[in-house]
Order: C-alpha cells, then structure tokens, then sequence
C-alpha cells in the first residue's frame, strides 16, 4: 500500500497540476469565459436538486486527469451508488481521485471504502476517524473532545477547473429524488481563479493532523470494487430513482458549457475555509468563519437574510443580531419548525431565543414540513439526522453580497465543526436569493409573531384567510416538552 501512494503522488502535486492548466477538456471548455471576465468568476446557482446531482455527475464524467472530493455524508443510496460509480469510471480512465469524507456518517461503507481505496487510482482518507468501527458511542465516550469535532465541508473539484460548493451532502435527501421539499438546498458552480483556491484548501485537509489514510483505519483487501456500487433491479424500478436516470438522459448540462451557453453569473469572488486544526481544537479564534465572515462581508447597513437549516444563535449572536436591529437593519430569519426538523434538540437552542427576537422586531420565519424526512439517513453522531425539509445555509446582505456554503448560524459550525463557503458579490445573485426567501416566506412558511400576551403564535395565509396557530405547528405533545426541557439545560454549546 505504501508503494501503491508513492505511485499516486509521483504524478500529483499542485504545481504539476497548475502548469497543466487549461490543457483539459474542462480546461478548453472554459477558457473562451475565462478570458472574456478575467477579473471575476464564473457562478452557476445550483438550486434544483436534480440539477445539482446531474452536475457533479457529468463534470465526473468529463474528468481528464484529478477528482477532489470532499463531503461530510456520503449516502449508500441509488446517488450516493451512482456518483461512487462515476468516481470508479473516473479511475478507469486514469484519472487520480482523491475522496476525503468525515468519518461519522461512514456507518456501513467500510467495505466500499476500502475496496475504492484499494483501486491503484484512488485514495480515500477519513477525518477524525473511529477506532470503534461498529460501536460508535465508545469512542464518544473514550475520546469525546476529539470526536464532537466533525468536518462539515462540502467541495467537488474537477481537474482544478470547475468545483461545486454549498450546502449538500451527497444522498437522495440532498438531490431530491421523492417528494422533493419547496425548498431544499443550494449550492454554487465556479469556474475561475477561486477554483485554485479551494484545490488548494483541500491540500490543506487531505494533508491535516486530523485526516487519517484508510490503510490506518481499515484493513485494505484486493476486491472487485463492482460489487460495492451496483444499482439492484428493484432500486432501478422504483419511480423516484427514474428521476436519476431521467434527468442524466435529459441534461444539456455538458452541451452547454462546452458552447459556453450555461447562464453563468459573473462576480468577484472569495473562498472561505476554516483551519483544519479546528478538528483537534487548535484554530486560532481570529482564523474561525464567523469573524472572518463579518470582516470580509461587512456590516448590513439596510437588511440581512439568514436562510439556515439549524438556526441556535446563542447569546453572542443574538447580542449581534439586536445591535444590527438598533442601527435600523431589517433582519429577516428562516429556518426549520418542528415539524419539519427532526433534531428537537437542536430546535431547542434556538426556541428559547424566540420571544427576544420578535420582541426587538427581528423577522422569523420557520418552513412547513413538505414530506416526511427520508428513511435510512444516518448522521449518527451528536449532531442528529439531517434530513430535514430545509438544508440551504445562505446569507444576504444589503441585496449586494451573498454567501453560500456549510455554514450554519449555530455554536457547533461557530466553535466544533469545520465549514466552508463562497462570499459572491453580486447585486443579480442577491436579488435572486432575496425574491426566493421572500416566495418561501410566502407559500411554504410559517410566520412568527407575539400576541397582546407575549405568546409566540405562527401565522399563516390559506385561501384568503389569515390562519394563527398557539402552538407549534404539525408537532405532537411529547416533542413539544422535549423541546421545553432541552433548552433549559446548558447544552447549547454542543448544539
């Protein structure tokens, strides 16, 4: 094994790969663009579930020589199968793959991860890696302050010249095969030189204290890698999955960009990443994404949309959210209700502010639950099932600049996980977030406000009529007193 790394890396670096730039197909694909804005990048908003998934397929597909793949949950499901598939392709035709995912959503993959890592092509590394393969809970109990630290990044990088970033993880919750939610996830497509830039954050992970091979994890045999990612029949026959192979038949996805058609926002952009010495506890405060957020994106003079999955804002960020409200900034708020987020722990940390927001005028909103959340999800650790209705983690502000990426406004993406995300600065991409949030507010959301007696009531509009509901909505008795118990206890740290 240590011979079939040595070849790996004989023919990968970053400076061979740089010098090699554009010499792609991807790379001649993208070059007319590139050349006509070479002050910005190039920004494909992936905000349709399908699309997103059809996009990191055909990108695979077209690979000529590298594959970065970095994500927090990998799903052994009918996507989670068909992009594993893509990546063995990929190898096939010589390309070297690299596949560094978090360990704690791992959970029945190590025969497919140590048959991948066993291609002489691919190499996959795992972060923050369980010692106790099957018995998860023993390492938390035996090495708990490393283990509560978890990767939560999300890149897909191909040949150092397109990458997609954002909120999804890979599975069929994330790419909206079912009965997809109203609103889902979004993530970004970027051609430009902030493709460097994450190619070169990546290196800093796949290289980091934290990151573990698979050979130090697992024992590696010589297996055929087929078996791990065949599709079953009755996977293949089942209605939803139809909208994988239908929409991969259908997109025009690869047409388009190599006749340099795709609807490509162009706009200054700017990578933001955490220090992977975060998942040992050792990141400088000043190098965290929340300070380095505020400083990059500035403060909101006008309004401020925060469009987030797990909303636990803390006392430092309410503190910060009042502040704004007194300089006469509108902030607006939408994360899960209840009944459409399954983490009632998580909801916890953030009911308890609830009353305090809307007494200063803060804006909150919480989206109705469109479906049941997907069966088989296993975010197993302490940070719960992410399967929930909404999954974006979006900021707008002054209707000028935008982020997109991992992180969500709570204590655990702040102060434990490791997050990344784009800072774009465009009028047209903020308007677009902006009109979307205010549809979702509209058609797919409870709104928040105080009665005469300082109870919390969700309004809604159903028919003409103004519909105001006392208690949280679509919820049972027992989930409500969860909620009530939890954010009385000081776990919010955790959340």
């Amino acid at each position: 094994m240590m011979r079939k790394m040595q070849d790996f890396m004989s023919d990968y670096s970053p400076s061979r790969e740089t010098s090699r730039s554009h010499k792609t197909r991807l790379g001649r694909a993208i070059a007319p663009a590139r050349a006509a804005h070479p002050d910005h990048c190039g920004l494909l908003p992936l905000d349709d579930s399908l699309d997103a998934f059809a996009a990191r397929y055909r990108l695979a597909q077209m690979a000529e020589r590298t594959l970065d793949v970095q994500y927090y949950i990998w799903e052994d499901d009918m996507s989670g199968r068909l992009l594993f598939r893509v990546l063995l392709e990929a190898a096939e035709r010589g390309v070297k793959v690299r596949l560094l995912l978090d360990d704690n959503n791992t959970v029945g993959l190590d025969d497919t991860l140590r048959l991948l890592d066993a291609h002489h092509n691919i190499e996959v590394r795992l972060f923050n890696s369980f010692s106790f393969r099957t018995l998860r809970i023993l390492g938390y109990l035996t090495d708990f302050a490393r283990l509560n630290r978890r990767m939560h990044n999300k890149s897909f990088t191909v040949d150092g010249e397109v990458t997609i970033i954002g909120g999804r993880n890979v599975g069929d919750a994330y790419f909206g095969a079912g009965k997809e939610p109203l609103f889902t996830d979004l993530d970004v497509m970027a051609i430009g030189d902030v493709v460097a830039d994450v190619a070169e954050d990546f290196e800093r992970y796949w290289e980091c204290k934290s990151v573990s091979t698979l050979q130090q994890v697992l024992d590696i045999s010589e297996e055929d890698i087929t078996r791990r990612v065949v599709i079953p029949d009755e996977w293949l026959n089942d209605p939803y999955a139809q909208q994988y192979l239908h929409k991969l038949k259908t997109t025009s996805f690869v047409s388009r960009l190599e006749e340099g058609s795709l609807p490509l926002l162009w706009a200054q952009t700017r990578l933001l990443s955490d220090d992977p010495r975060k998942g040992q506890g050792k990141a400088r405060k000043r190098t965290l994404l929340p300070q380095r957020l505020m400083n990059v994106m500035g403060a909101p003079e006008k309004q401020i949309d925060i469009i987030s999955s797990y909303f636990v804002p803390g006392r430092a960020g309410v503190a910060m959210i009042l502040q704004m409200v007194r300089r006469g900034v509108k902030v607006a708020i939408l994360t899960n209700s209840l009944a459409a987020n399954d983490v009632a722990v998580v909801h916890a940390g953030y009911a308890r502010w609830r009353k305090k927001l809307l007494r200063h005028g803060v804006e909150l909103f919480e989206l109705k639950p469109t479906s049941k959340p997907a069966p088989g999800l296993h975010d197993s650790g302490l940070t719960g099932n992410s399967g929930s209705s909404l999954h974006a983690k979006t900021f707008s502000v002054d209707n000028s600049k935008v982020f997109i990426g991992s992180f969500n406004f709570d204590p655990r993406s702040a102060m434990l996980n490791t997050e990344m995300g784009f800072v774009i600065d465009s009028e047209p991409l903020a308007q677009k977030i902006h009109h979307n949030f205010l549809k979702s507010q509209r058609h797919a959301a409870w709104q928040l406000k105080l009665d005469r007696w300082g109870r919390v009531n969700w309004i809604e509009e159903r028919d003409g009529q103004t519909i105001v509901l006392k208690k949280e909505p679509n919820s049972h008795f027992w989930k409500r007193l969860l909620v009530r118990l939890v954010y009385r206890l000081p776990v919010e740290w955790l959340l």
